[in-house]
């Protein structure tokens, strides 16, 4: 989740495809799961590490990245080729969409925080979905479920949460009091009991997988979701793929290998991730251009794609593209809009940005202006190499590697390994 992004990608949009129904959800067990005309009915634990690309593991060699136990799980279980995220690519739109298997304009979380017009406040609670999550799926079906810091659970119907609710931020990092007031009565005792290192002032990835280390212990939930969030902080604030966030890559693989040990044997482990992550060196704010150029038209940047809305300013991005202009990408094609971003399917033109760019807003100064963070994501789904993950291992799960596959499908997979039949 970003800190403080270059652009403010969470307040300009609202897309995505919705992909999952009955039909997908028998189709999921190949990928996903046990392959039977009765599967068995396991445990699921998932761990989704935040900003984790697929380049990490993919690269891992080539990055020179010591992450046995993330090695292992890929080595046994059932490995995607990549996961084609959500449009915005950003963090509580895309956990949403993991549990819903809808596009953030279906189930209504349209960005981390509401549009300005509403308050400009978190997605905190359910109420803004439309859609039947997970875990209200397994709790409709007699299950018990537990949430660590997983986005829009404040006030959910989930049996154990420590919700991610917080009034301050450090890095990754949220503070304890907050998620505390909200959490299940009882639970951080009962983690601060067991360890008493937990109730430090802020929650982290290590006091993260200490709640879960005592779920497992004393509560063994049918479904526990768990959201770690300081690799995405480390790439923000100093790129991904670079000697730091490569660090924090390989704190959290001790974190998952932790998770792994403690797993008892009727559970299943999935590790999945939010969005892709780039290196960001410039923001091109084509405003500036169109501007001096004299032409006036209705272009609307907003950071991972800008969209034309007039002939003027398609024209004027057509012309930039034939001339080579730096900072302007790919025109994404009609088909991918009216796919994923239902809402921008009557744009004249949309462009990505180039490679380690993003567009900014700015219609007076210079063209290219420096980022304030070294890594960003927001961009568009089908952008070229920018994927998240997906590894599921277990009894329940046939090793292999399998396709690139889409984020919308994830709910129907992870039902499908927990032997349930959601509504959506």
């Amino acid at each position: 989740m970003p800190k403080g992004s270059s652009m403010t990608i969470d307040e300009t949009w609202r897309g995505l495809v919705r992909w999952a129904g009955a039909a997908l959800a028998a189709a999921a067990f190949v990928a996903a799961g046990p392959v039977s005309a009765a599967p068995a009915h396991h445990k699921v634990l998932v761990v989704s590490v935040d900003g984790l690309d697929w380049r990490y593991l993919r690269d891992r060699d080539q990055l020179h990245l010591a992450i046995p136990n993330l090695r292992r799980l890929m080595g046994e279980g059932w490995t995607a080729d990549g996961v084609i995220g959500v449009w915005p690519t950003v963090t509580w739109p895309s956990h949403t969409s993991i549990l819903t298997g809808l596009r953030p304009d279906q189930h209504g979380v349209l960005g981390n925080q509401r549009p300005k017009e509403e308050g400009g406040d978190y997605y905190w609670t359910p109420s803004f979905i439309h859609g039947e999550p997970l875990w209200a799926c397994a709790a409709d079906a007699g299950l018990t479920t537990a949430s660590v810091t997983w986005p829009v659970t404040k006030d959910a119907k989930i049996t154990w949460d420590l919700p991610e609710y917080f009034r301050r931020r450090n890095g990754g990092s949220m503070d304890l009091a907050t998620a505390a007031s909200d959490a299940t009565p009882g639970l951080v005792e009962g983690i601060s009991a067991m360890f008493p290192s937990f109730p430090q002032q802020w929650i982290d990835d290590r006091t993260r997988t200490q709640a879960v280390l005592y779920l497992l212990k004393t509560k063994r939930p049918d479904l526990i979701l768990l959201h770690l969030v300081d690799l995405d902080s480390e790439a923000h604030d100093q790129g991904p793929f670079e000697v730091n966030a490569n660090a924090v890559m390989e704190r959290t693989d001790a974190l998952i290998g932790e998770l792994a040990r403690a797993l008892p044997a009727d559970y299943d482990l999935v590790v999945t991730s939010d969005h892709g992550f780039e290196r960001l060196d410039h923001i091109a704010n084509l405003g500036v251009l169109m501007a001096e150029a004299g032409v006036k038209g209705d272009l609307q940047p907003m950071g991972g794609v800008v969209v034309a809305r007039d002939q003027a300013a398609a024209g004027f991005l057509r012309g930039l593209a034939a001339k080579g202009q730096d900072g302007l990408g790919r025109e994404i094609p009609p088909a991918e809009l009216a796919r994923y971003a239902p809402k921008l399917a009557g744009a004249i033109a949309a462009f990505e940005p180039a490679p380690h760019y993003m567009f900014g807003r700015a219609e007076t100064g210079p063209y290219l202006t420096a980022p304030r963070e070294r890594g960003e994501h927001g961009f568009w789904p089908l952008r070229s190499d920018y994927r998240s993950i997906y590894i599921a291992s277990g009894p329940g799960v046939p090793p292999g590697l399998g396709p690139t596959i889409e984020m919308v499908s994830l709910k129907a997979r992870l039902a499908g390994l927990m032997g349930l039949h959601c509504r959506d």
